[in-house]
């Protein structure tokens, strides 16, 4: 059985799983898929979507700050991140480090090869000294092996908005893990989308343009590509809310009439209700209490919050306990 067979089957076992539950889901990971990755590049250039240039300019501003510790202790150390991508802002950092001369071993941690293997290339081109050991797999498996685990000191990252985008039994469950992977006095860098106006929240997952929407509907374009759907996606309405108390900005398919869907790969024909919805995105956003609150119940002390000038975001510094 080849790798393509077994990542069709589980993304088929997801979509029948997701489309059978009383409320209708489908996982936000299957948004980027080819046509996914390149709109999710557009939204990151879209005036309204803050958190990606946000970001950027807090590692820009901050990366002395931020790898301190790390180097100026003059041992080894390594530098592990959660779902590493193309590495964009990672490299801010990579950088600083190699320019320094400070000696670490990169762990990058994607769920993609083929994204790990370019992350590879693109830093033997801006540091051919680093040493990058890249881990191909889900969080979960990367946590439970500890390939970094050499006796030197760690410095996880976590960036971007990433720890936001589960529901939160399963993302305290994730920070468990991430808990139990590292010694005392290790850090963990989380990125943390933070609580401001609702509008500005809102409108950076339903812009203008329209990239948001076509981002989310793709979801129902890949199912009939990939397992024969006959989607019709006219008949569905892109629809983010934002919750102010829990802090949730949740994404959803709205059918706009009573239809039905049949996806050939899994023999099987779905009923949609008027004005059903199917649950594909949640991303939450924290107040600073939160996350202190957080970090103390799963064992880190926060060094220090890391934000912009309008505090729309936070690359919050923890400490294992």
């Amino acid at each position: 059985m080849n790798h393509t067979t077994t990542y069709d089957q589980i993304f088929a076992q997801d979509v029948l799983q997701g489309l059978s539950s009383p409320l209708k889901t489908l996982p936000s990971k299957y948004f980027y898929d080819e046509k996914g990755d390149k709109l999710f590049q557009a939204i990151m250039a879209l005036p309204e979507y803050y958190l990606t240039r946000t970001e950027y300019a807090i590692l820009e501003t901050y990366k002395a700050q931020i790898l301190d510790r790390f180097a100026k202790s003059g041992k080894p150390f390594n530098l592990v991140e959660l779902g590493a991508g193309n590495g964009l802002k990672t490299k801010i950092l990579i950088q600083y480090l190699c320019d320094q001369k400070v000696e670490f071993t990169y762990f990058p941690i994607d769920i993609s090869g083929y994204v790990l293997k370019e992350l590879e290339e693109d830093l033997k081109e801006i540091c051919p000294q680093v040493k990058v050991h890249p881990i191909t797999g889900t969080y979960r498996h990367a946590l439970k092996d500890r390939e970094w685990d050499n006796g030197s000191p760690t410095l996880m990252l976590f960036l971007g908005s990433n720890y936001g985008n589960f529901l939160e039994e399963d993302a305290k469950e994730l920070l468990d893990r991430i808990s139990d992977s590292l010694r005392i006095n290790d850090g963990l860098l989380m990125g943390f989308d933070l609580k401001k106006d609702p509008e500005l929240i809102l409108a950076a997952y339903n812009d203008a343009q329209g990239v948001t929407r076509d981002f989310n509907l793709n979801l129902l374009e890949r199912i009939n590509r990939e397992l024969g759907g006959n989607f019709e996606l006219n008949k569905f309405k892109h629809w983010p809310i934002y919750d102010p108390v829990s802090g949730e900005c949740k994404s959803f398919l709205v059918s706009m009439e009573e239809q039905q869907v049949f996806i050939e790969a899994l023999h099987k024909t779905f009923q949609f209700t008027h004005a059903e919805p199917i649950f594909t995105e949640v991303s939450k956003k924290y107040g600073l209490h939160d996350i202190d609150a957080l970090s103390q119940e799963k064992g880190f002390k926060v060094e220090k919050n890391f934000m912009d000038d309008e505090a729309f975001f936070s690359d919050s510094l923890w400490v294992k306990s």
